[in-house]
């Protein structure tokens, strides 16, 4: 049989020398190398974990001189940390191996029944299912900073049910409801009455669709009422076994407005500059012909008048249309006119 190569740091806590004994032997026969550290009671185990040390695995027997069974057990786990435990141990009482198991302890094994190969399949699954958990918890630590603690709205609600399983504390600010009001709501109830209909059977195509991220611009509710227009970016995750839609929401509200403002400004200045090159060309053109009527012509004096005339009326008829773009450009942030260049 080939042992197994890697190295491995375990602490047997075994009151029992000729036990302790076998498990060495067991450990010496299906592993290479393997730093083996005794603790024959609670105390030396409590005295162990005081320097915070780490090992891959705890091999724990039951029946010590200063404690044992379900006390012993709920000892142990309290200082170990995060190390493993696998109980040894000659009861065969299948409830309480349950109990030790909820508990938080690795693995069950009876000493009766122990052999080599059962001892390493044991270490090896219970330190790599250790490692998986941590994992997890890591990943979900990092998923919590990251949600908890965006700045933007986020939220998280059932594909199924439409219910939020989770908000962040932005969004409790942004929406005014509280973290409990939001986790007794659906995803519809942050929505006007009058798109509800037309959001839930959105809801349910992307739910039927394979296409995870979602992007798009919708209305939603505030507590107060104020409705606002939010873009919104979706995910699908996986939360506490649930399929679900992680959201990002930006509120645009303020954006949108600024961008109504300068299309109607743009509409506006395509007005004026239509009312430029064509209204006012009209009276500057009969200026500028009257004008040159006066200056190249010997006119008398009734015609002199009568053409001053026709120069007053076209002067205000061009007044009244600058008048008329004043008025046009009334409100708008136009700017001072660029300085010309000397």
């Amino acid at each position: 049989m080939l042992k197994d190569q890697k190295s491995y740091e375990l602490l047997v806590v075994e009151d029992n020398t000729g036990d302790f004994v076998l498990i060495q032997d067991y450990l010496e026969e299906v592993i290479v190398q393997a730093e083996v550290k005794r603790a024959t009671t609670l105390r030396d185990v409590q005295q162990v974990f005081l320097s915070n040390p780490s090992f891959d695995l705890i091999l724990l027997d039951l029946t010590l001189p200063d404690s044992s069974g379900e006390t012993l057990v709920k000892e142990v786990m309290e200082c170990c940390g995060d190390n493993p435990v696998v109980v040894l141990t000659g009861y065969t009482d299948v409830n309480f191996a349950v109990r030790s198991l909820s508990l938080g302890v690795s693995d069950y094994l009876l000493k009766d029944e122990l052999s080599p190969q059962m001892l390493h399949k044991s270490i090896v699954y219970n330190i790599e299912r250790n490692r998986n958990v941590s994992r997890i918890k890591e990943s979900e630590q990092r998923y919590s900073e990251l949600f908890h603690l965006s700045p933007q709205p986020m939220l998280v609600y059932d594909m199924d049910t439409f219910a939020f399983l989770d908000v962040n504390k932005a969004a409790v600010i942004h929406y005014g409801f509280s973290y409990e009001e939001f986790l007794s709501m659906t995803v519809l109830d942050i929505r006007p009455k009058e798109t509800v209909e037309e959001v839930r059977e959105l809801i349910e195509k992307r739910r039927k669709s394979e296409e995870e991220y979602f992007k798009g611009i919708f209305k939603h509710r505030k507590k107060n009422g104020e409705v606002i227009d939010v873009e919104i970016k979706s995910n699908s995750i996986s939360f506490k076994g649930k399929r679900a839609k992680i959201i990002l929401a930006n509120d645009i509200t303020e954006r949108l407005r600024q961008v109504r403002i300068i299309e109607e400004q743009n509409q506006r200045l395509r007005e004026i500059a239509w009312t430029q090159s064509h209204v006012v060309r009209a009276p500057l053109s009969r200026l500028m012909g009257l004008v040159d009527l006066v200056k190249n012509n010997v006119l008398k004096e009734d015609e002199l008048n009568q053409i001053l005339k026709y120069i007053v009326h076209s002067a205000e008829e061009m007044d009244e249309i600058i008048r008329d773009i004043v008025k046009k450009t009334e409100g708008m942030n136009v700017g001072p006119p660029p300085k010309r260049k000397e």
